[in-house]
């Protein structure tokens, strides 16, 4: 089953989730606040500078300097498989694994054996929206990194028979997907969530695009989307602003500055359903949502808020009843379902929020009723108390994320193509507390019987 609620996405996504936290405090400096929260924004503010610098050709170049001896460097390409149509759907991805066959200055024994020599890791991976290289290796070796990722990106020869190789690859790693059923419930509901859009087609593409892709359809991916304004170089770790600059303008200065005719494709929200039966499943997979927000939207934090607020659950969970969040202490009293976890996927001009979830065939009623409840409640009778915690919650868990020179490399890449800067902590923080305050809630009382959601969209899996 696959659900978007198109009604409630306008009543909760623009109006009562914006006032979830509308009566919290700013930050003023200076007045006296208890020791964690003194502790934490000292902490906060002792994070490394950010900087960033742009090239002649747009290309970006954006560091964090911690000081330690590994550090990791990649290359952030705003171009995904939403650039596609359903013609190429599935090049980016191709592409992305293409990358590591070989270039004009390595064959791919070389570049494996010099990777492995440094003791260093270079990945890659591809999403809706962008494509990312990146290494992890010692500081002192930045400079060979570096070079490896330009190599990779702009002399990889696309051999024919790498291609064919590759192309068997690929059609393996369709085949252990579909047994991800998260992975299929979550391409259900973009499916539906975005019909014959971009965004509704898989990362992967369908099966007879990859049969048929060939090196021309490469070519012309990397020549019409890999341009400098699209790049970002981001660096965390043990690095020098100032040596990545230089290596920067050594190595990516030649890249072409200007792009025509290739703006973000619009991907209107639709709502609708997809069931898929399959009696033989002992569990039912689903996803329901609403349409949510863009990356720079004014409501992506009250979400975020929301989206912790509601949180996950899983079987092998304590807590019962004491349990924070009000749908796990249902699910786990009732015995409603396996698991479920909330999930706020945000794209340049759009998003989805909902829920993803595991149940038995004779609870999915049981278990979707709650869920519409409890969004119901997070527009009528949330309590202050309640949006505190999942504020702390919030913050405590993006502190936690950035834990080592890879995931702060990832936050840097991924903010400067989303906002084309990296949001200060301490600012991201000052929003998380204040979000709210200039939008009263305007939610109104429920009429008996009455329903938000007269239009279901619920993706899933399983039998039911």
């Amino acid at each position: 089953m696959a659900a978007s609620l198109r009604g409630l996405s306008g009543f909760i996504g623009r109006t009562a989730i914006r006032g979830l936290v509308r009566k919290s405090q700013p930050i003023r400096y200076g007045v006296s606040r208890n020791r964690s929260t003194q502790a934490l924004t000292q902490a906060v503010l002792n994070v490394p500078e950010t900087k960033v610098t742009t090239l002649e050709n747009g290309l970006r170049v954006s560091s964090e300097d911690s000081g330690l001896l590994t550090c990791t460097v990649g290359l952030w390409i705003d171009a995904g498989s939403r650039y596609e149509n359903q013609m190429n759907n599935g090049t980016a991805h191709f592409l992305e694994h293409m990358a590591f066959k070989g270039t004009k200055n390595r064959s791919q024994l070389d570049l494996e054996l010099e990777i492995e020599n440094m003791g260093a890791h270079l990945n890659a991976y591809t999403s809706r929206e962008q494509t990312v290289y990146y290494a992890k290796a010692f500081s002192k070796d930045l400079p060979r990194a570096v070079e490896i990722l330009a190599d990779i990106i702009q002399n990889s020869t696309l051999g024919e028979a790498e291609i064919e190789r590759e192309r068997g690859v690929i059609l393996r790693e369709m085949q252990e997907v579909e047994t991800n059923l998260q992975e299929v419930v979550f391409d259900y509901l973009h499916a539906t969530a975005y019909h014959n859009t971009a965004l509704g087609r898989t990362i992967l593409g369908p099966t007879e695009n990859i049969k048929s892709i060939n090196r021309n359809d490469l070519v012309e991916y990397i020549t019409t989307h890999y341009k400098g304004p699209r790049i970002v170089l981001a660096a965390a770790g043990g690095v020098s602003h100032d040596e990545l600059l230089h290596l920067a303008k050594f190595h990516f200065g030649n890249l072409p500055s200007t792009y025509e005719g290739e703006t973000l494709p619009p991907c209107s929200f639709t709502g609708s359903e997809i069931r898929v039966r399959d009696d033989k499943m002992p569990l039912a997979h689903i996803a329901v949502a609403v349409e949510a927000v863009g990356w720079s939207h004014p409501d992506t934090i009250p979400l975020m808020v929301a989206n912790t607020l509601i949180g996950n659950w899983d079987r092998s969970f304590g807590g019962g009843v004491n349990l924070s969040s009000k749908l796990a202490q249902l699910t786990c009293h009732g015995n409603l379902c396996h698991s479920f976890q909330s999930f706020n996927t945000c794209y340049t001009d759009t998003g989805l929020w909902g829920l993803y979830m595991v149940c038995e065939p004779n609870t999915v009623e049981d278990m979707m009723h709650f869920v519409q409840r409890e969004w119901i409640r997070l527009c009528t009778s949330v309590t202050e108390n309640e949006v505190a915690r999942a504020k702390n919650l919030l913050k405590t868990n993006m502190l936690l994320q950035l834990d080592g020179s890879t995931p702060i490399c990832e936050d840097i890449g991924r903010q400067m193509l989303c906002y084309n800067r990296r949001i200060p902590l301490p600012e991201l923080e000052a929003r998380i507390d204040t979000k709210g305050e200039d939008s009263p809630v305007k939610s109104r009382t429920l009429n008996r019987g009455e329903t938000l959601m007269p239009h279901q969209l619920v993706c899933g899996k399983g039998a039911s």
